[in-house]
């Protein structure tokens, strides 16, 4: 889950746009397609990278907020300082709060693997460093390992949210608060190679999610799964966090769900942001239900709507891949090269999506299970296969790929529960 701000100020023709009411759920299906899915070569690459974070001399001890503002120092985000100027990383990278305080770096998209090595490897050693010198540490998992999930950001959002989870389960809470993702960002594609680019990130999910499974301990305890973290959110509101369906028209078909998806949340102000139960955005755009009681929404409020998606994969001008489990700090770019090896030619999208064909719904099983369950690791086997002839697309050295490909090869040569 990436961490979202209050709506920003806006200026000149992009505020006219985000400001323009919208007519009907048609103009609105319209909205969602043009901003959700653009067109164009492949050509960049970005992570974001998510974190818990820990006092080094006692993991289980409630992370002090004030602690991380002052050891973020000008990089604290607004979520959690509203008057602090927010600064970037040195190599560009902002930094943003989830609402348990797990710290997130959004890299700048860059043109290769090597130039994105080197902005993320520079930003996260200086976050290491910084949070180091006030006794922080970041963890190494994709789920708390420590301590139950603890909301420490007190925005309306995040208020709205728990109280909307909290009847459903344990998996909100735990997914807000506990959990820590690896996601990689990767160009949409030619028009013609969208639905197969789309589907290709997803049905690569459940193989890759077992490969790369990280979160088996929570709270101190052993829970059994290999993706704890997955299997809570898939627990949190399954009509936000189901993947996405193959088909020939992803666009259109993900701005009917957005029109057909309840508000998680409204924003309006200083009163609470609880949205009605079952209020669709297409009731607000056609004036059903308490949209009798709301102004008429906007491009902005559809935008907003958007980010309170969590499916594996999520459109955003580009695909955000949000299964993966975080991967211990200096290891992060394995998965991101072999993803984006696997997605470098249409050819090899082709060849990712027949041998993945099989294992593509497989979601709880591939978090359950991970590399235990034979039929998804012979298919990661098969994949990881396929990525490696094609790590020479990254531009990465010859003695990086080396490492890479020995790295994935011990991962799924063999289940990585017998190996605890």
């Amino acid at each position: 889950m990436t961490a979202v701000h209050d709506f920003p100020e806006k200026s000149g023709s992009a505020s006219n746009l985000t400001a323009r009411v919208l007519s009907d759920r048609a103009a609105g299906e319209a909205y969602v397609a043009s901003v959700c899915f653009k067109h164009g070569p492949p050509r960049l690459l970005g992570v974001e990278l998510e974190f818990t974070v820990h006092h080094t001399e006692d993991p289980a001890r409630p992370l002090d907020p004030d602690a991380l503002a002052t050891a973020l120092g000008p990089h604290t985000p607004r979520t959690l300082r509203p008057d602090s100027p927010a600064t970037p990383l040195p190599a560009g990278s902002p930094v943003s709060l989830e609402p348990g305080c797990q710290v997130e770096i959004s890299a700048l998209p860059q043109a290769s693997l090597p130039d994105l090595h080197a902005a993320v490897s520079a930003d996260l050693s200086h976050l290491v460093s910084l949070l180091a010198r006030h006794g922080l540490v970041l963890g190494e998992s994709g789920i708390d390992a420590h301590r139950p999930p603890r909301r420490a950001l007190r925005t309306p959002r995040y208020a709205a949210m728990e109280r909307r989870f909290e009847p459903i389960g344990e998996g909100g809470i735990t997914m807000m608060c506990s959990t820590a993702g690896l996601q990689i960002c990767v160009d949409t594609g030619e028009a013609d190679q969208v639905a197969a680019r789309w589907e290709a990130a997803h049905v690569m999910g459940p193989p890759l999610l077992a490969a790369f499974a990280n979160s088996r301990v929570h709270a101190g305890r052993d829970t059994g799964l290999e993706s704890a973290r997955w299997l809570a959110v898939l627990e949190t509101e399954p009509v936000r966090t189901r993947s996405a369906e193959p088909g020939p028209d992803p666009a259109a078909d993900w701005g009917r769900r957005m029109m057909d998806t309840p508000l998680m949340v409204l924003p309006r102000g200083e009163r609470p942001w609880d949205a009605p139960d079952g209020f669709t955005f297409a009731d607000w755009i056609e004036g059903r239900g308490a949209a009798g009681v709301l102004r008429r929404p906007t491009a902005e409020d559809l935008d907003y709507h958007l980010t309170t998606m969590f499916t594996p994969v999520r459109p955003h001008g580009y695909l955000e891949i949000r299964y993966l489990d975080a991967q211990p700090p200096g290891e992060w770019l394995t998965p991101v090269a072999l993803v984006s090896a696997l997605l470098a030619r249409p050819s090899t999208v082709d060849e990712v999506r027949r041998l993945c064909a099989p294992v593509a719904d497989r979601w709880v099983d591939a978090a359950t299970r991970g590399l235990a369950d034979e039929a998804i690791a012979a298919v990661a086997r098969k994949l990881v296969e396929l990525g490696i002839a094609e790590l020479s697309t990254t531009g990465l050295p010859a003695a990086t790929i080396t490492e890479i490909t020995e790295s994935v090869r011990t991962r799924v040569n063999g289940s990585r529960s017998q190996e605890r």
